[in-house]
């Protein structure tokens, strides 16, 4: 019998925007799971491709001085996180890395100026979360957390450090309050959602539930102190079932005095304390000022539109979706900011120079699109041209590819860009830009 061959040693340069290793061998890169920069690593190759090699870690030869055992058990299985071997604030340091490497190599821009970083805690910060619900027959049991790395199956968890400390503790709780409900294989996911002093848990039930468990679900919600929802449809199907009556959900951003309703389901930031600096830190780079017009594109239910208008500026907030629009219209009359901001409905991925035209004179925009980018709003921009643009961005090639039109296109400066860790352990990069013009 043949020996196996030798797996081979590999250095590791970088990391890719998924957090593996990038290495090189005979010419070719590899990507490698679970390997740092500056190890040396044995690799097992796991598929091999004209332009590039995927492989994992089975060895490390050399670790990395960053590298950290991770805090949660899980980790590996579950695919929640990524980056939980490396210390936290080279985590950072690597998101950056990306950003300045997507800005040069896709946009051919570079900013002049990198902002620093906007980090908040590593660990129990995640205040939203969709938890996958599965029964597992052959177990005999329920499981409840994320999916498994590059997988449909639910990762048996008993903890989640990334989940507010007082949710982690139900994992457990959930597992055997689901597996004791008659349509235990017909609730596929509870949704988390942390407000003001009160967390939401919704139930997708695909059936409803009988008298039993209905007095299950009410008392695992009063001896845990949390509010349970239903949701037998799609988002608008949400209702409020134990305790009652319904309190609603807020977040606040104390520094500007503003104060959100939002819904279990509608779109808010995972981590609140980011999201209270990064508001911070849009506004100081926007700087609106009394008398000013600005537009906030993509913009939710006023996140960045109601701070815009504290500060005294005239704001336009326009969203593809009606329910939030009229959630951030609710929001700017509670926080008496009406007069001051008006919100539109129209899809801004159909952007054109007309449609931008109607939104009147602007000094200032604000942009903040989900993961596709802006590319149609930025292509349709013409003269005269808002001064300062801030852009928001989930996804660094996207902000990138958007960037080269400003610059290369429409004569902005980049003046500045920086990464906002929203999403501690994970290669998600979250980050913030300003473009500026003088004409």
């Amino acid at each position: 019998m043949n020996a196996p061959l030798p797996l081979p040693e590999l250095a590791i340069e970088s990391l890719d925007h998924e957090g593996k290793g990038v290495a090189r061998s005979e010419g070719k890169v590899v990507f490698v799971d679970g390997a740092l920069p500056g190890e040396i690593a044995r690799v097992r190759l796991t598929r091999s491709r004209n332009a590039f090699d995927q492989g994992v870690v089975d060895t490390i030869v050399r670790p990395s001085s960053q590298r950290v055992t991770p805090r949660c058990p899980h980790f590996g299985v579950c695919g929640g996180c990524s980056m939980q071997h490396l210390e936290p604030a080279a985590q950072v340091a690597v998101k950056q890395r990306v950003l300045e490497d997507c800005l040069e190599r896709i946009g051919n821009v570079r900013p002049e100026r990198l902002y620093a970083a906007i980090q908040g805690p590593a660990w129990h910060y995640r205040d939203r979360a969709r938890l996958s619900v599965r029964h597992v027959i052959k177990k005999g049991s329920v499981l409840v957390g994320f999916h498994e790395r590059k997988s449909s199956y639910v990762a048996e968890m008993g903890e989640c450090p990334i989940l507010p400390a007082r949710i982690s503790a139900l994992i457990l709780p959930l597992r055997a309050l689901v597996g004791a409900l008659s349509i235990r294989d017909r609730l596929p996911q509870i949704e988390l959602a942390v407000g003001d002093g009160v967390d939401v848990l919704v139930f997708r039930i695909l059936e409803p539930f009988t008298a039993a468990d209905e007095a299950r679900v009410s008392a695992f919600a009063d001896e845990h102190r949390v509010h349970i929802a239903l949701q037998p449809k799609g988002p608008d199907s949400i209702r409020p079932f134990h305790p009652e009556p319904w309190p609603g959900l807020t977040y606040r951003l104390p520094e500007f005095d503003l104060s959100f309703q939002f819904s279990p389901t509608e779109f808010t930031q995972v981590n609140a304390g980011v999201n209270r600096m990064l508001v911070r830190r849009a506004m100081s780079l926007l700087a609106p000022q009394p008398g000013e017009r600005i537009a906030d594109l993509f913009c939710g239910l006023g996140n960045f539109s109601l701070p815009i208008a504290r500060l005294g500026a005239q704001v336009v907030g326009v969203e593809g979706s009606e329910a939030l629009v009229r959630r951030a219209r609710h929001n700017a009359e509670r926080n008496g900011l009406a007069s001051r901001a008006e919100f539109r409905v129209a899809d801004l991925f159909q952007a054109t120079p007309e449609s931008l035209r109607a939104l009147g004179r602007l000094d200032g925009l604000l942009v903040d699109p989900p993961r596709d980018g802006a590319i149609a709003v930025v292509k349709a921009l013409e003269a005269p041209f808002p001064r300062r643009i801030v852009y928001v961005s989930c996804s660094p090639s996207t902000l990138a590819r958007d960037a080269g039109v400003l610059v290369n296109v429409h004569g902005y400066r980049l003046a500045g860009a920086g990464v906002a860790n929203m999403f501690p352990h994970t290669a998600h990069v979250e980050s913030i830009a300003l473009f500026t013009r003088d004409v």
